[in-house]
């Protein structure tokens, strides 16, 4: 961390952020941490909050995550192995409880491209594409992204003990392509906001789809019609960002 400017990662959560922000009403995201030892007793989690908030890991817009990351930052231990299928398994247990369209969950992983668990990830992942949910996977620094790609599943859909996804869930963006030579700077936001968002709208669609649900009648305009929901503010939005 340093005081004078953002990190990569918190630059790319912002800047990624800010984009998908708002397909989200009430503005509460629930922010995870993956690959850390824990206090008091240092035990190595793949799924804890950013907020220290067991109960409750939601925090209120890009400020709140950005808040809860830096507090996380100085009070766990970063550690390996870096593990991608708890936090997805975890999305994906929310997805499976409403499945009659009215939500539609999106999990944005931002990496540096090393990942321990890929057979196990896959599984998740393939488990996942029968679900109303898709996976934004933002890579962060120079590694090389070939484990993000394969998971991405654009050339190949990706498949798990010879069982195929039933649909792409997975869109990859290496963030380097968008920032300048500093890495301080994103080139353009309307560049990484196309890419970002590219394959979420025919994800959700083939996901209704399969289904057999079809959209409900626009509600007709009134004057005494709630106006949108305030930031941060309890119900319910039919599309859920976890961070």
């Amino acid at each position: 961390m340093s005081p004078y400017q953002m990190n990569a990662y918190a630059l790319a959560l912002t800047a990624v952020g800010e984009i998908i922000q708002h397909y989200d009403s009430d503005k509460m995201f629930p922010a995870l941490g993956f690959g850390a030892k824990l206090p008091p007793d240092g035990r190595v989690s793949h799924e804890f909050p950013l907020n220290g908030n067991q109960e409750n890991p939601s925090c209120c817009g890009i400020d709140g995550i950005l808040e809860a990351y830096h507090h996380s930052l100085r009070t766990v231990q970063l550690y390996g192995p870096t593990n991608f299928a708890p936090v997805v398994t975890h999305v994906a247990r929310n997805a499976a409880e409403v499945q009659d369209g009215s939500q539609y969950y999106v999990l944005l992983i931002i990496t540096d491209g090393v990942i321990s668990d890929m057979a196990q990830t896959k599984e998740a992942i393939v488990n996942a594409a029968k679900l109303p949910m898709s996976i934004i996977i933002v890579g962060v620094g120079q590694a090389e992204f070939d484990a993000m790609v394969e998971l991405d599943g654009d050339d190949v859909r990706i498949s798990s003990r010879g069982k195929l996804a039933e649909r792409d869930i997975v869109q990859f963006v290496p963030f380097r392509d968008y920032v300048d030579r500093t890495g301080n700077h994103v080139l353009s936001m309307a560049r990484l906001a196309r890419d970002v968002l590219a394959e979420i709208p025919d994800q959700l669609v083939s996901y209704m789809k399969t289904q057999g649900i079809r959209p409900r009648p626009p509600p007709e305009a009134s004057a005494s019609s709630p106006s949108q929901s305030p930031a941060c503010t309890p119900p319910a939005s039919p599309l859920h960002t976890h961070i």
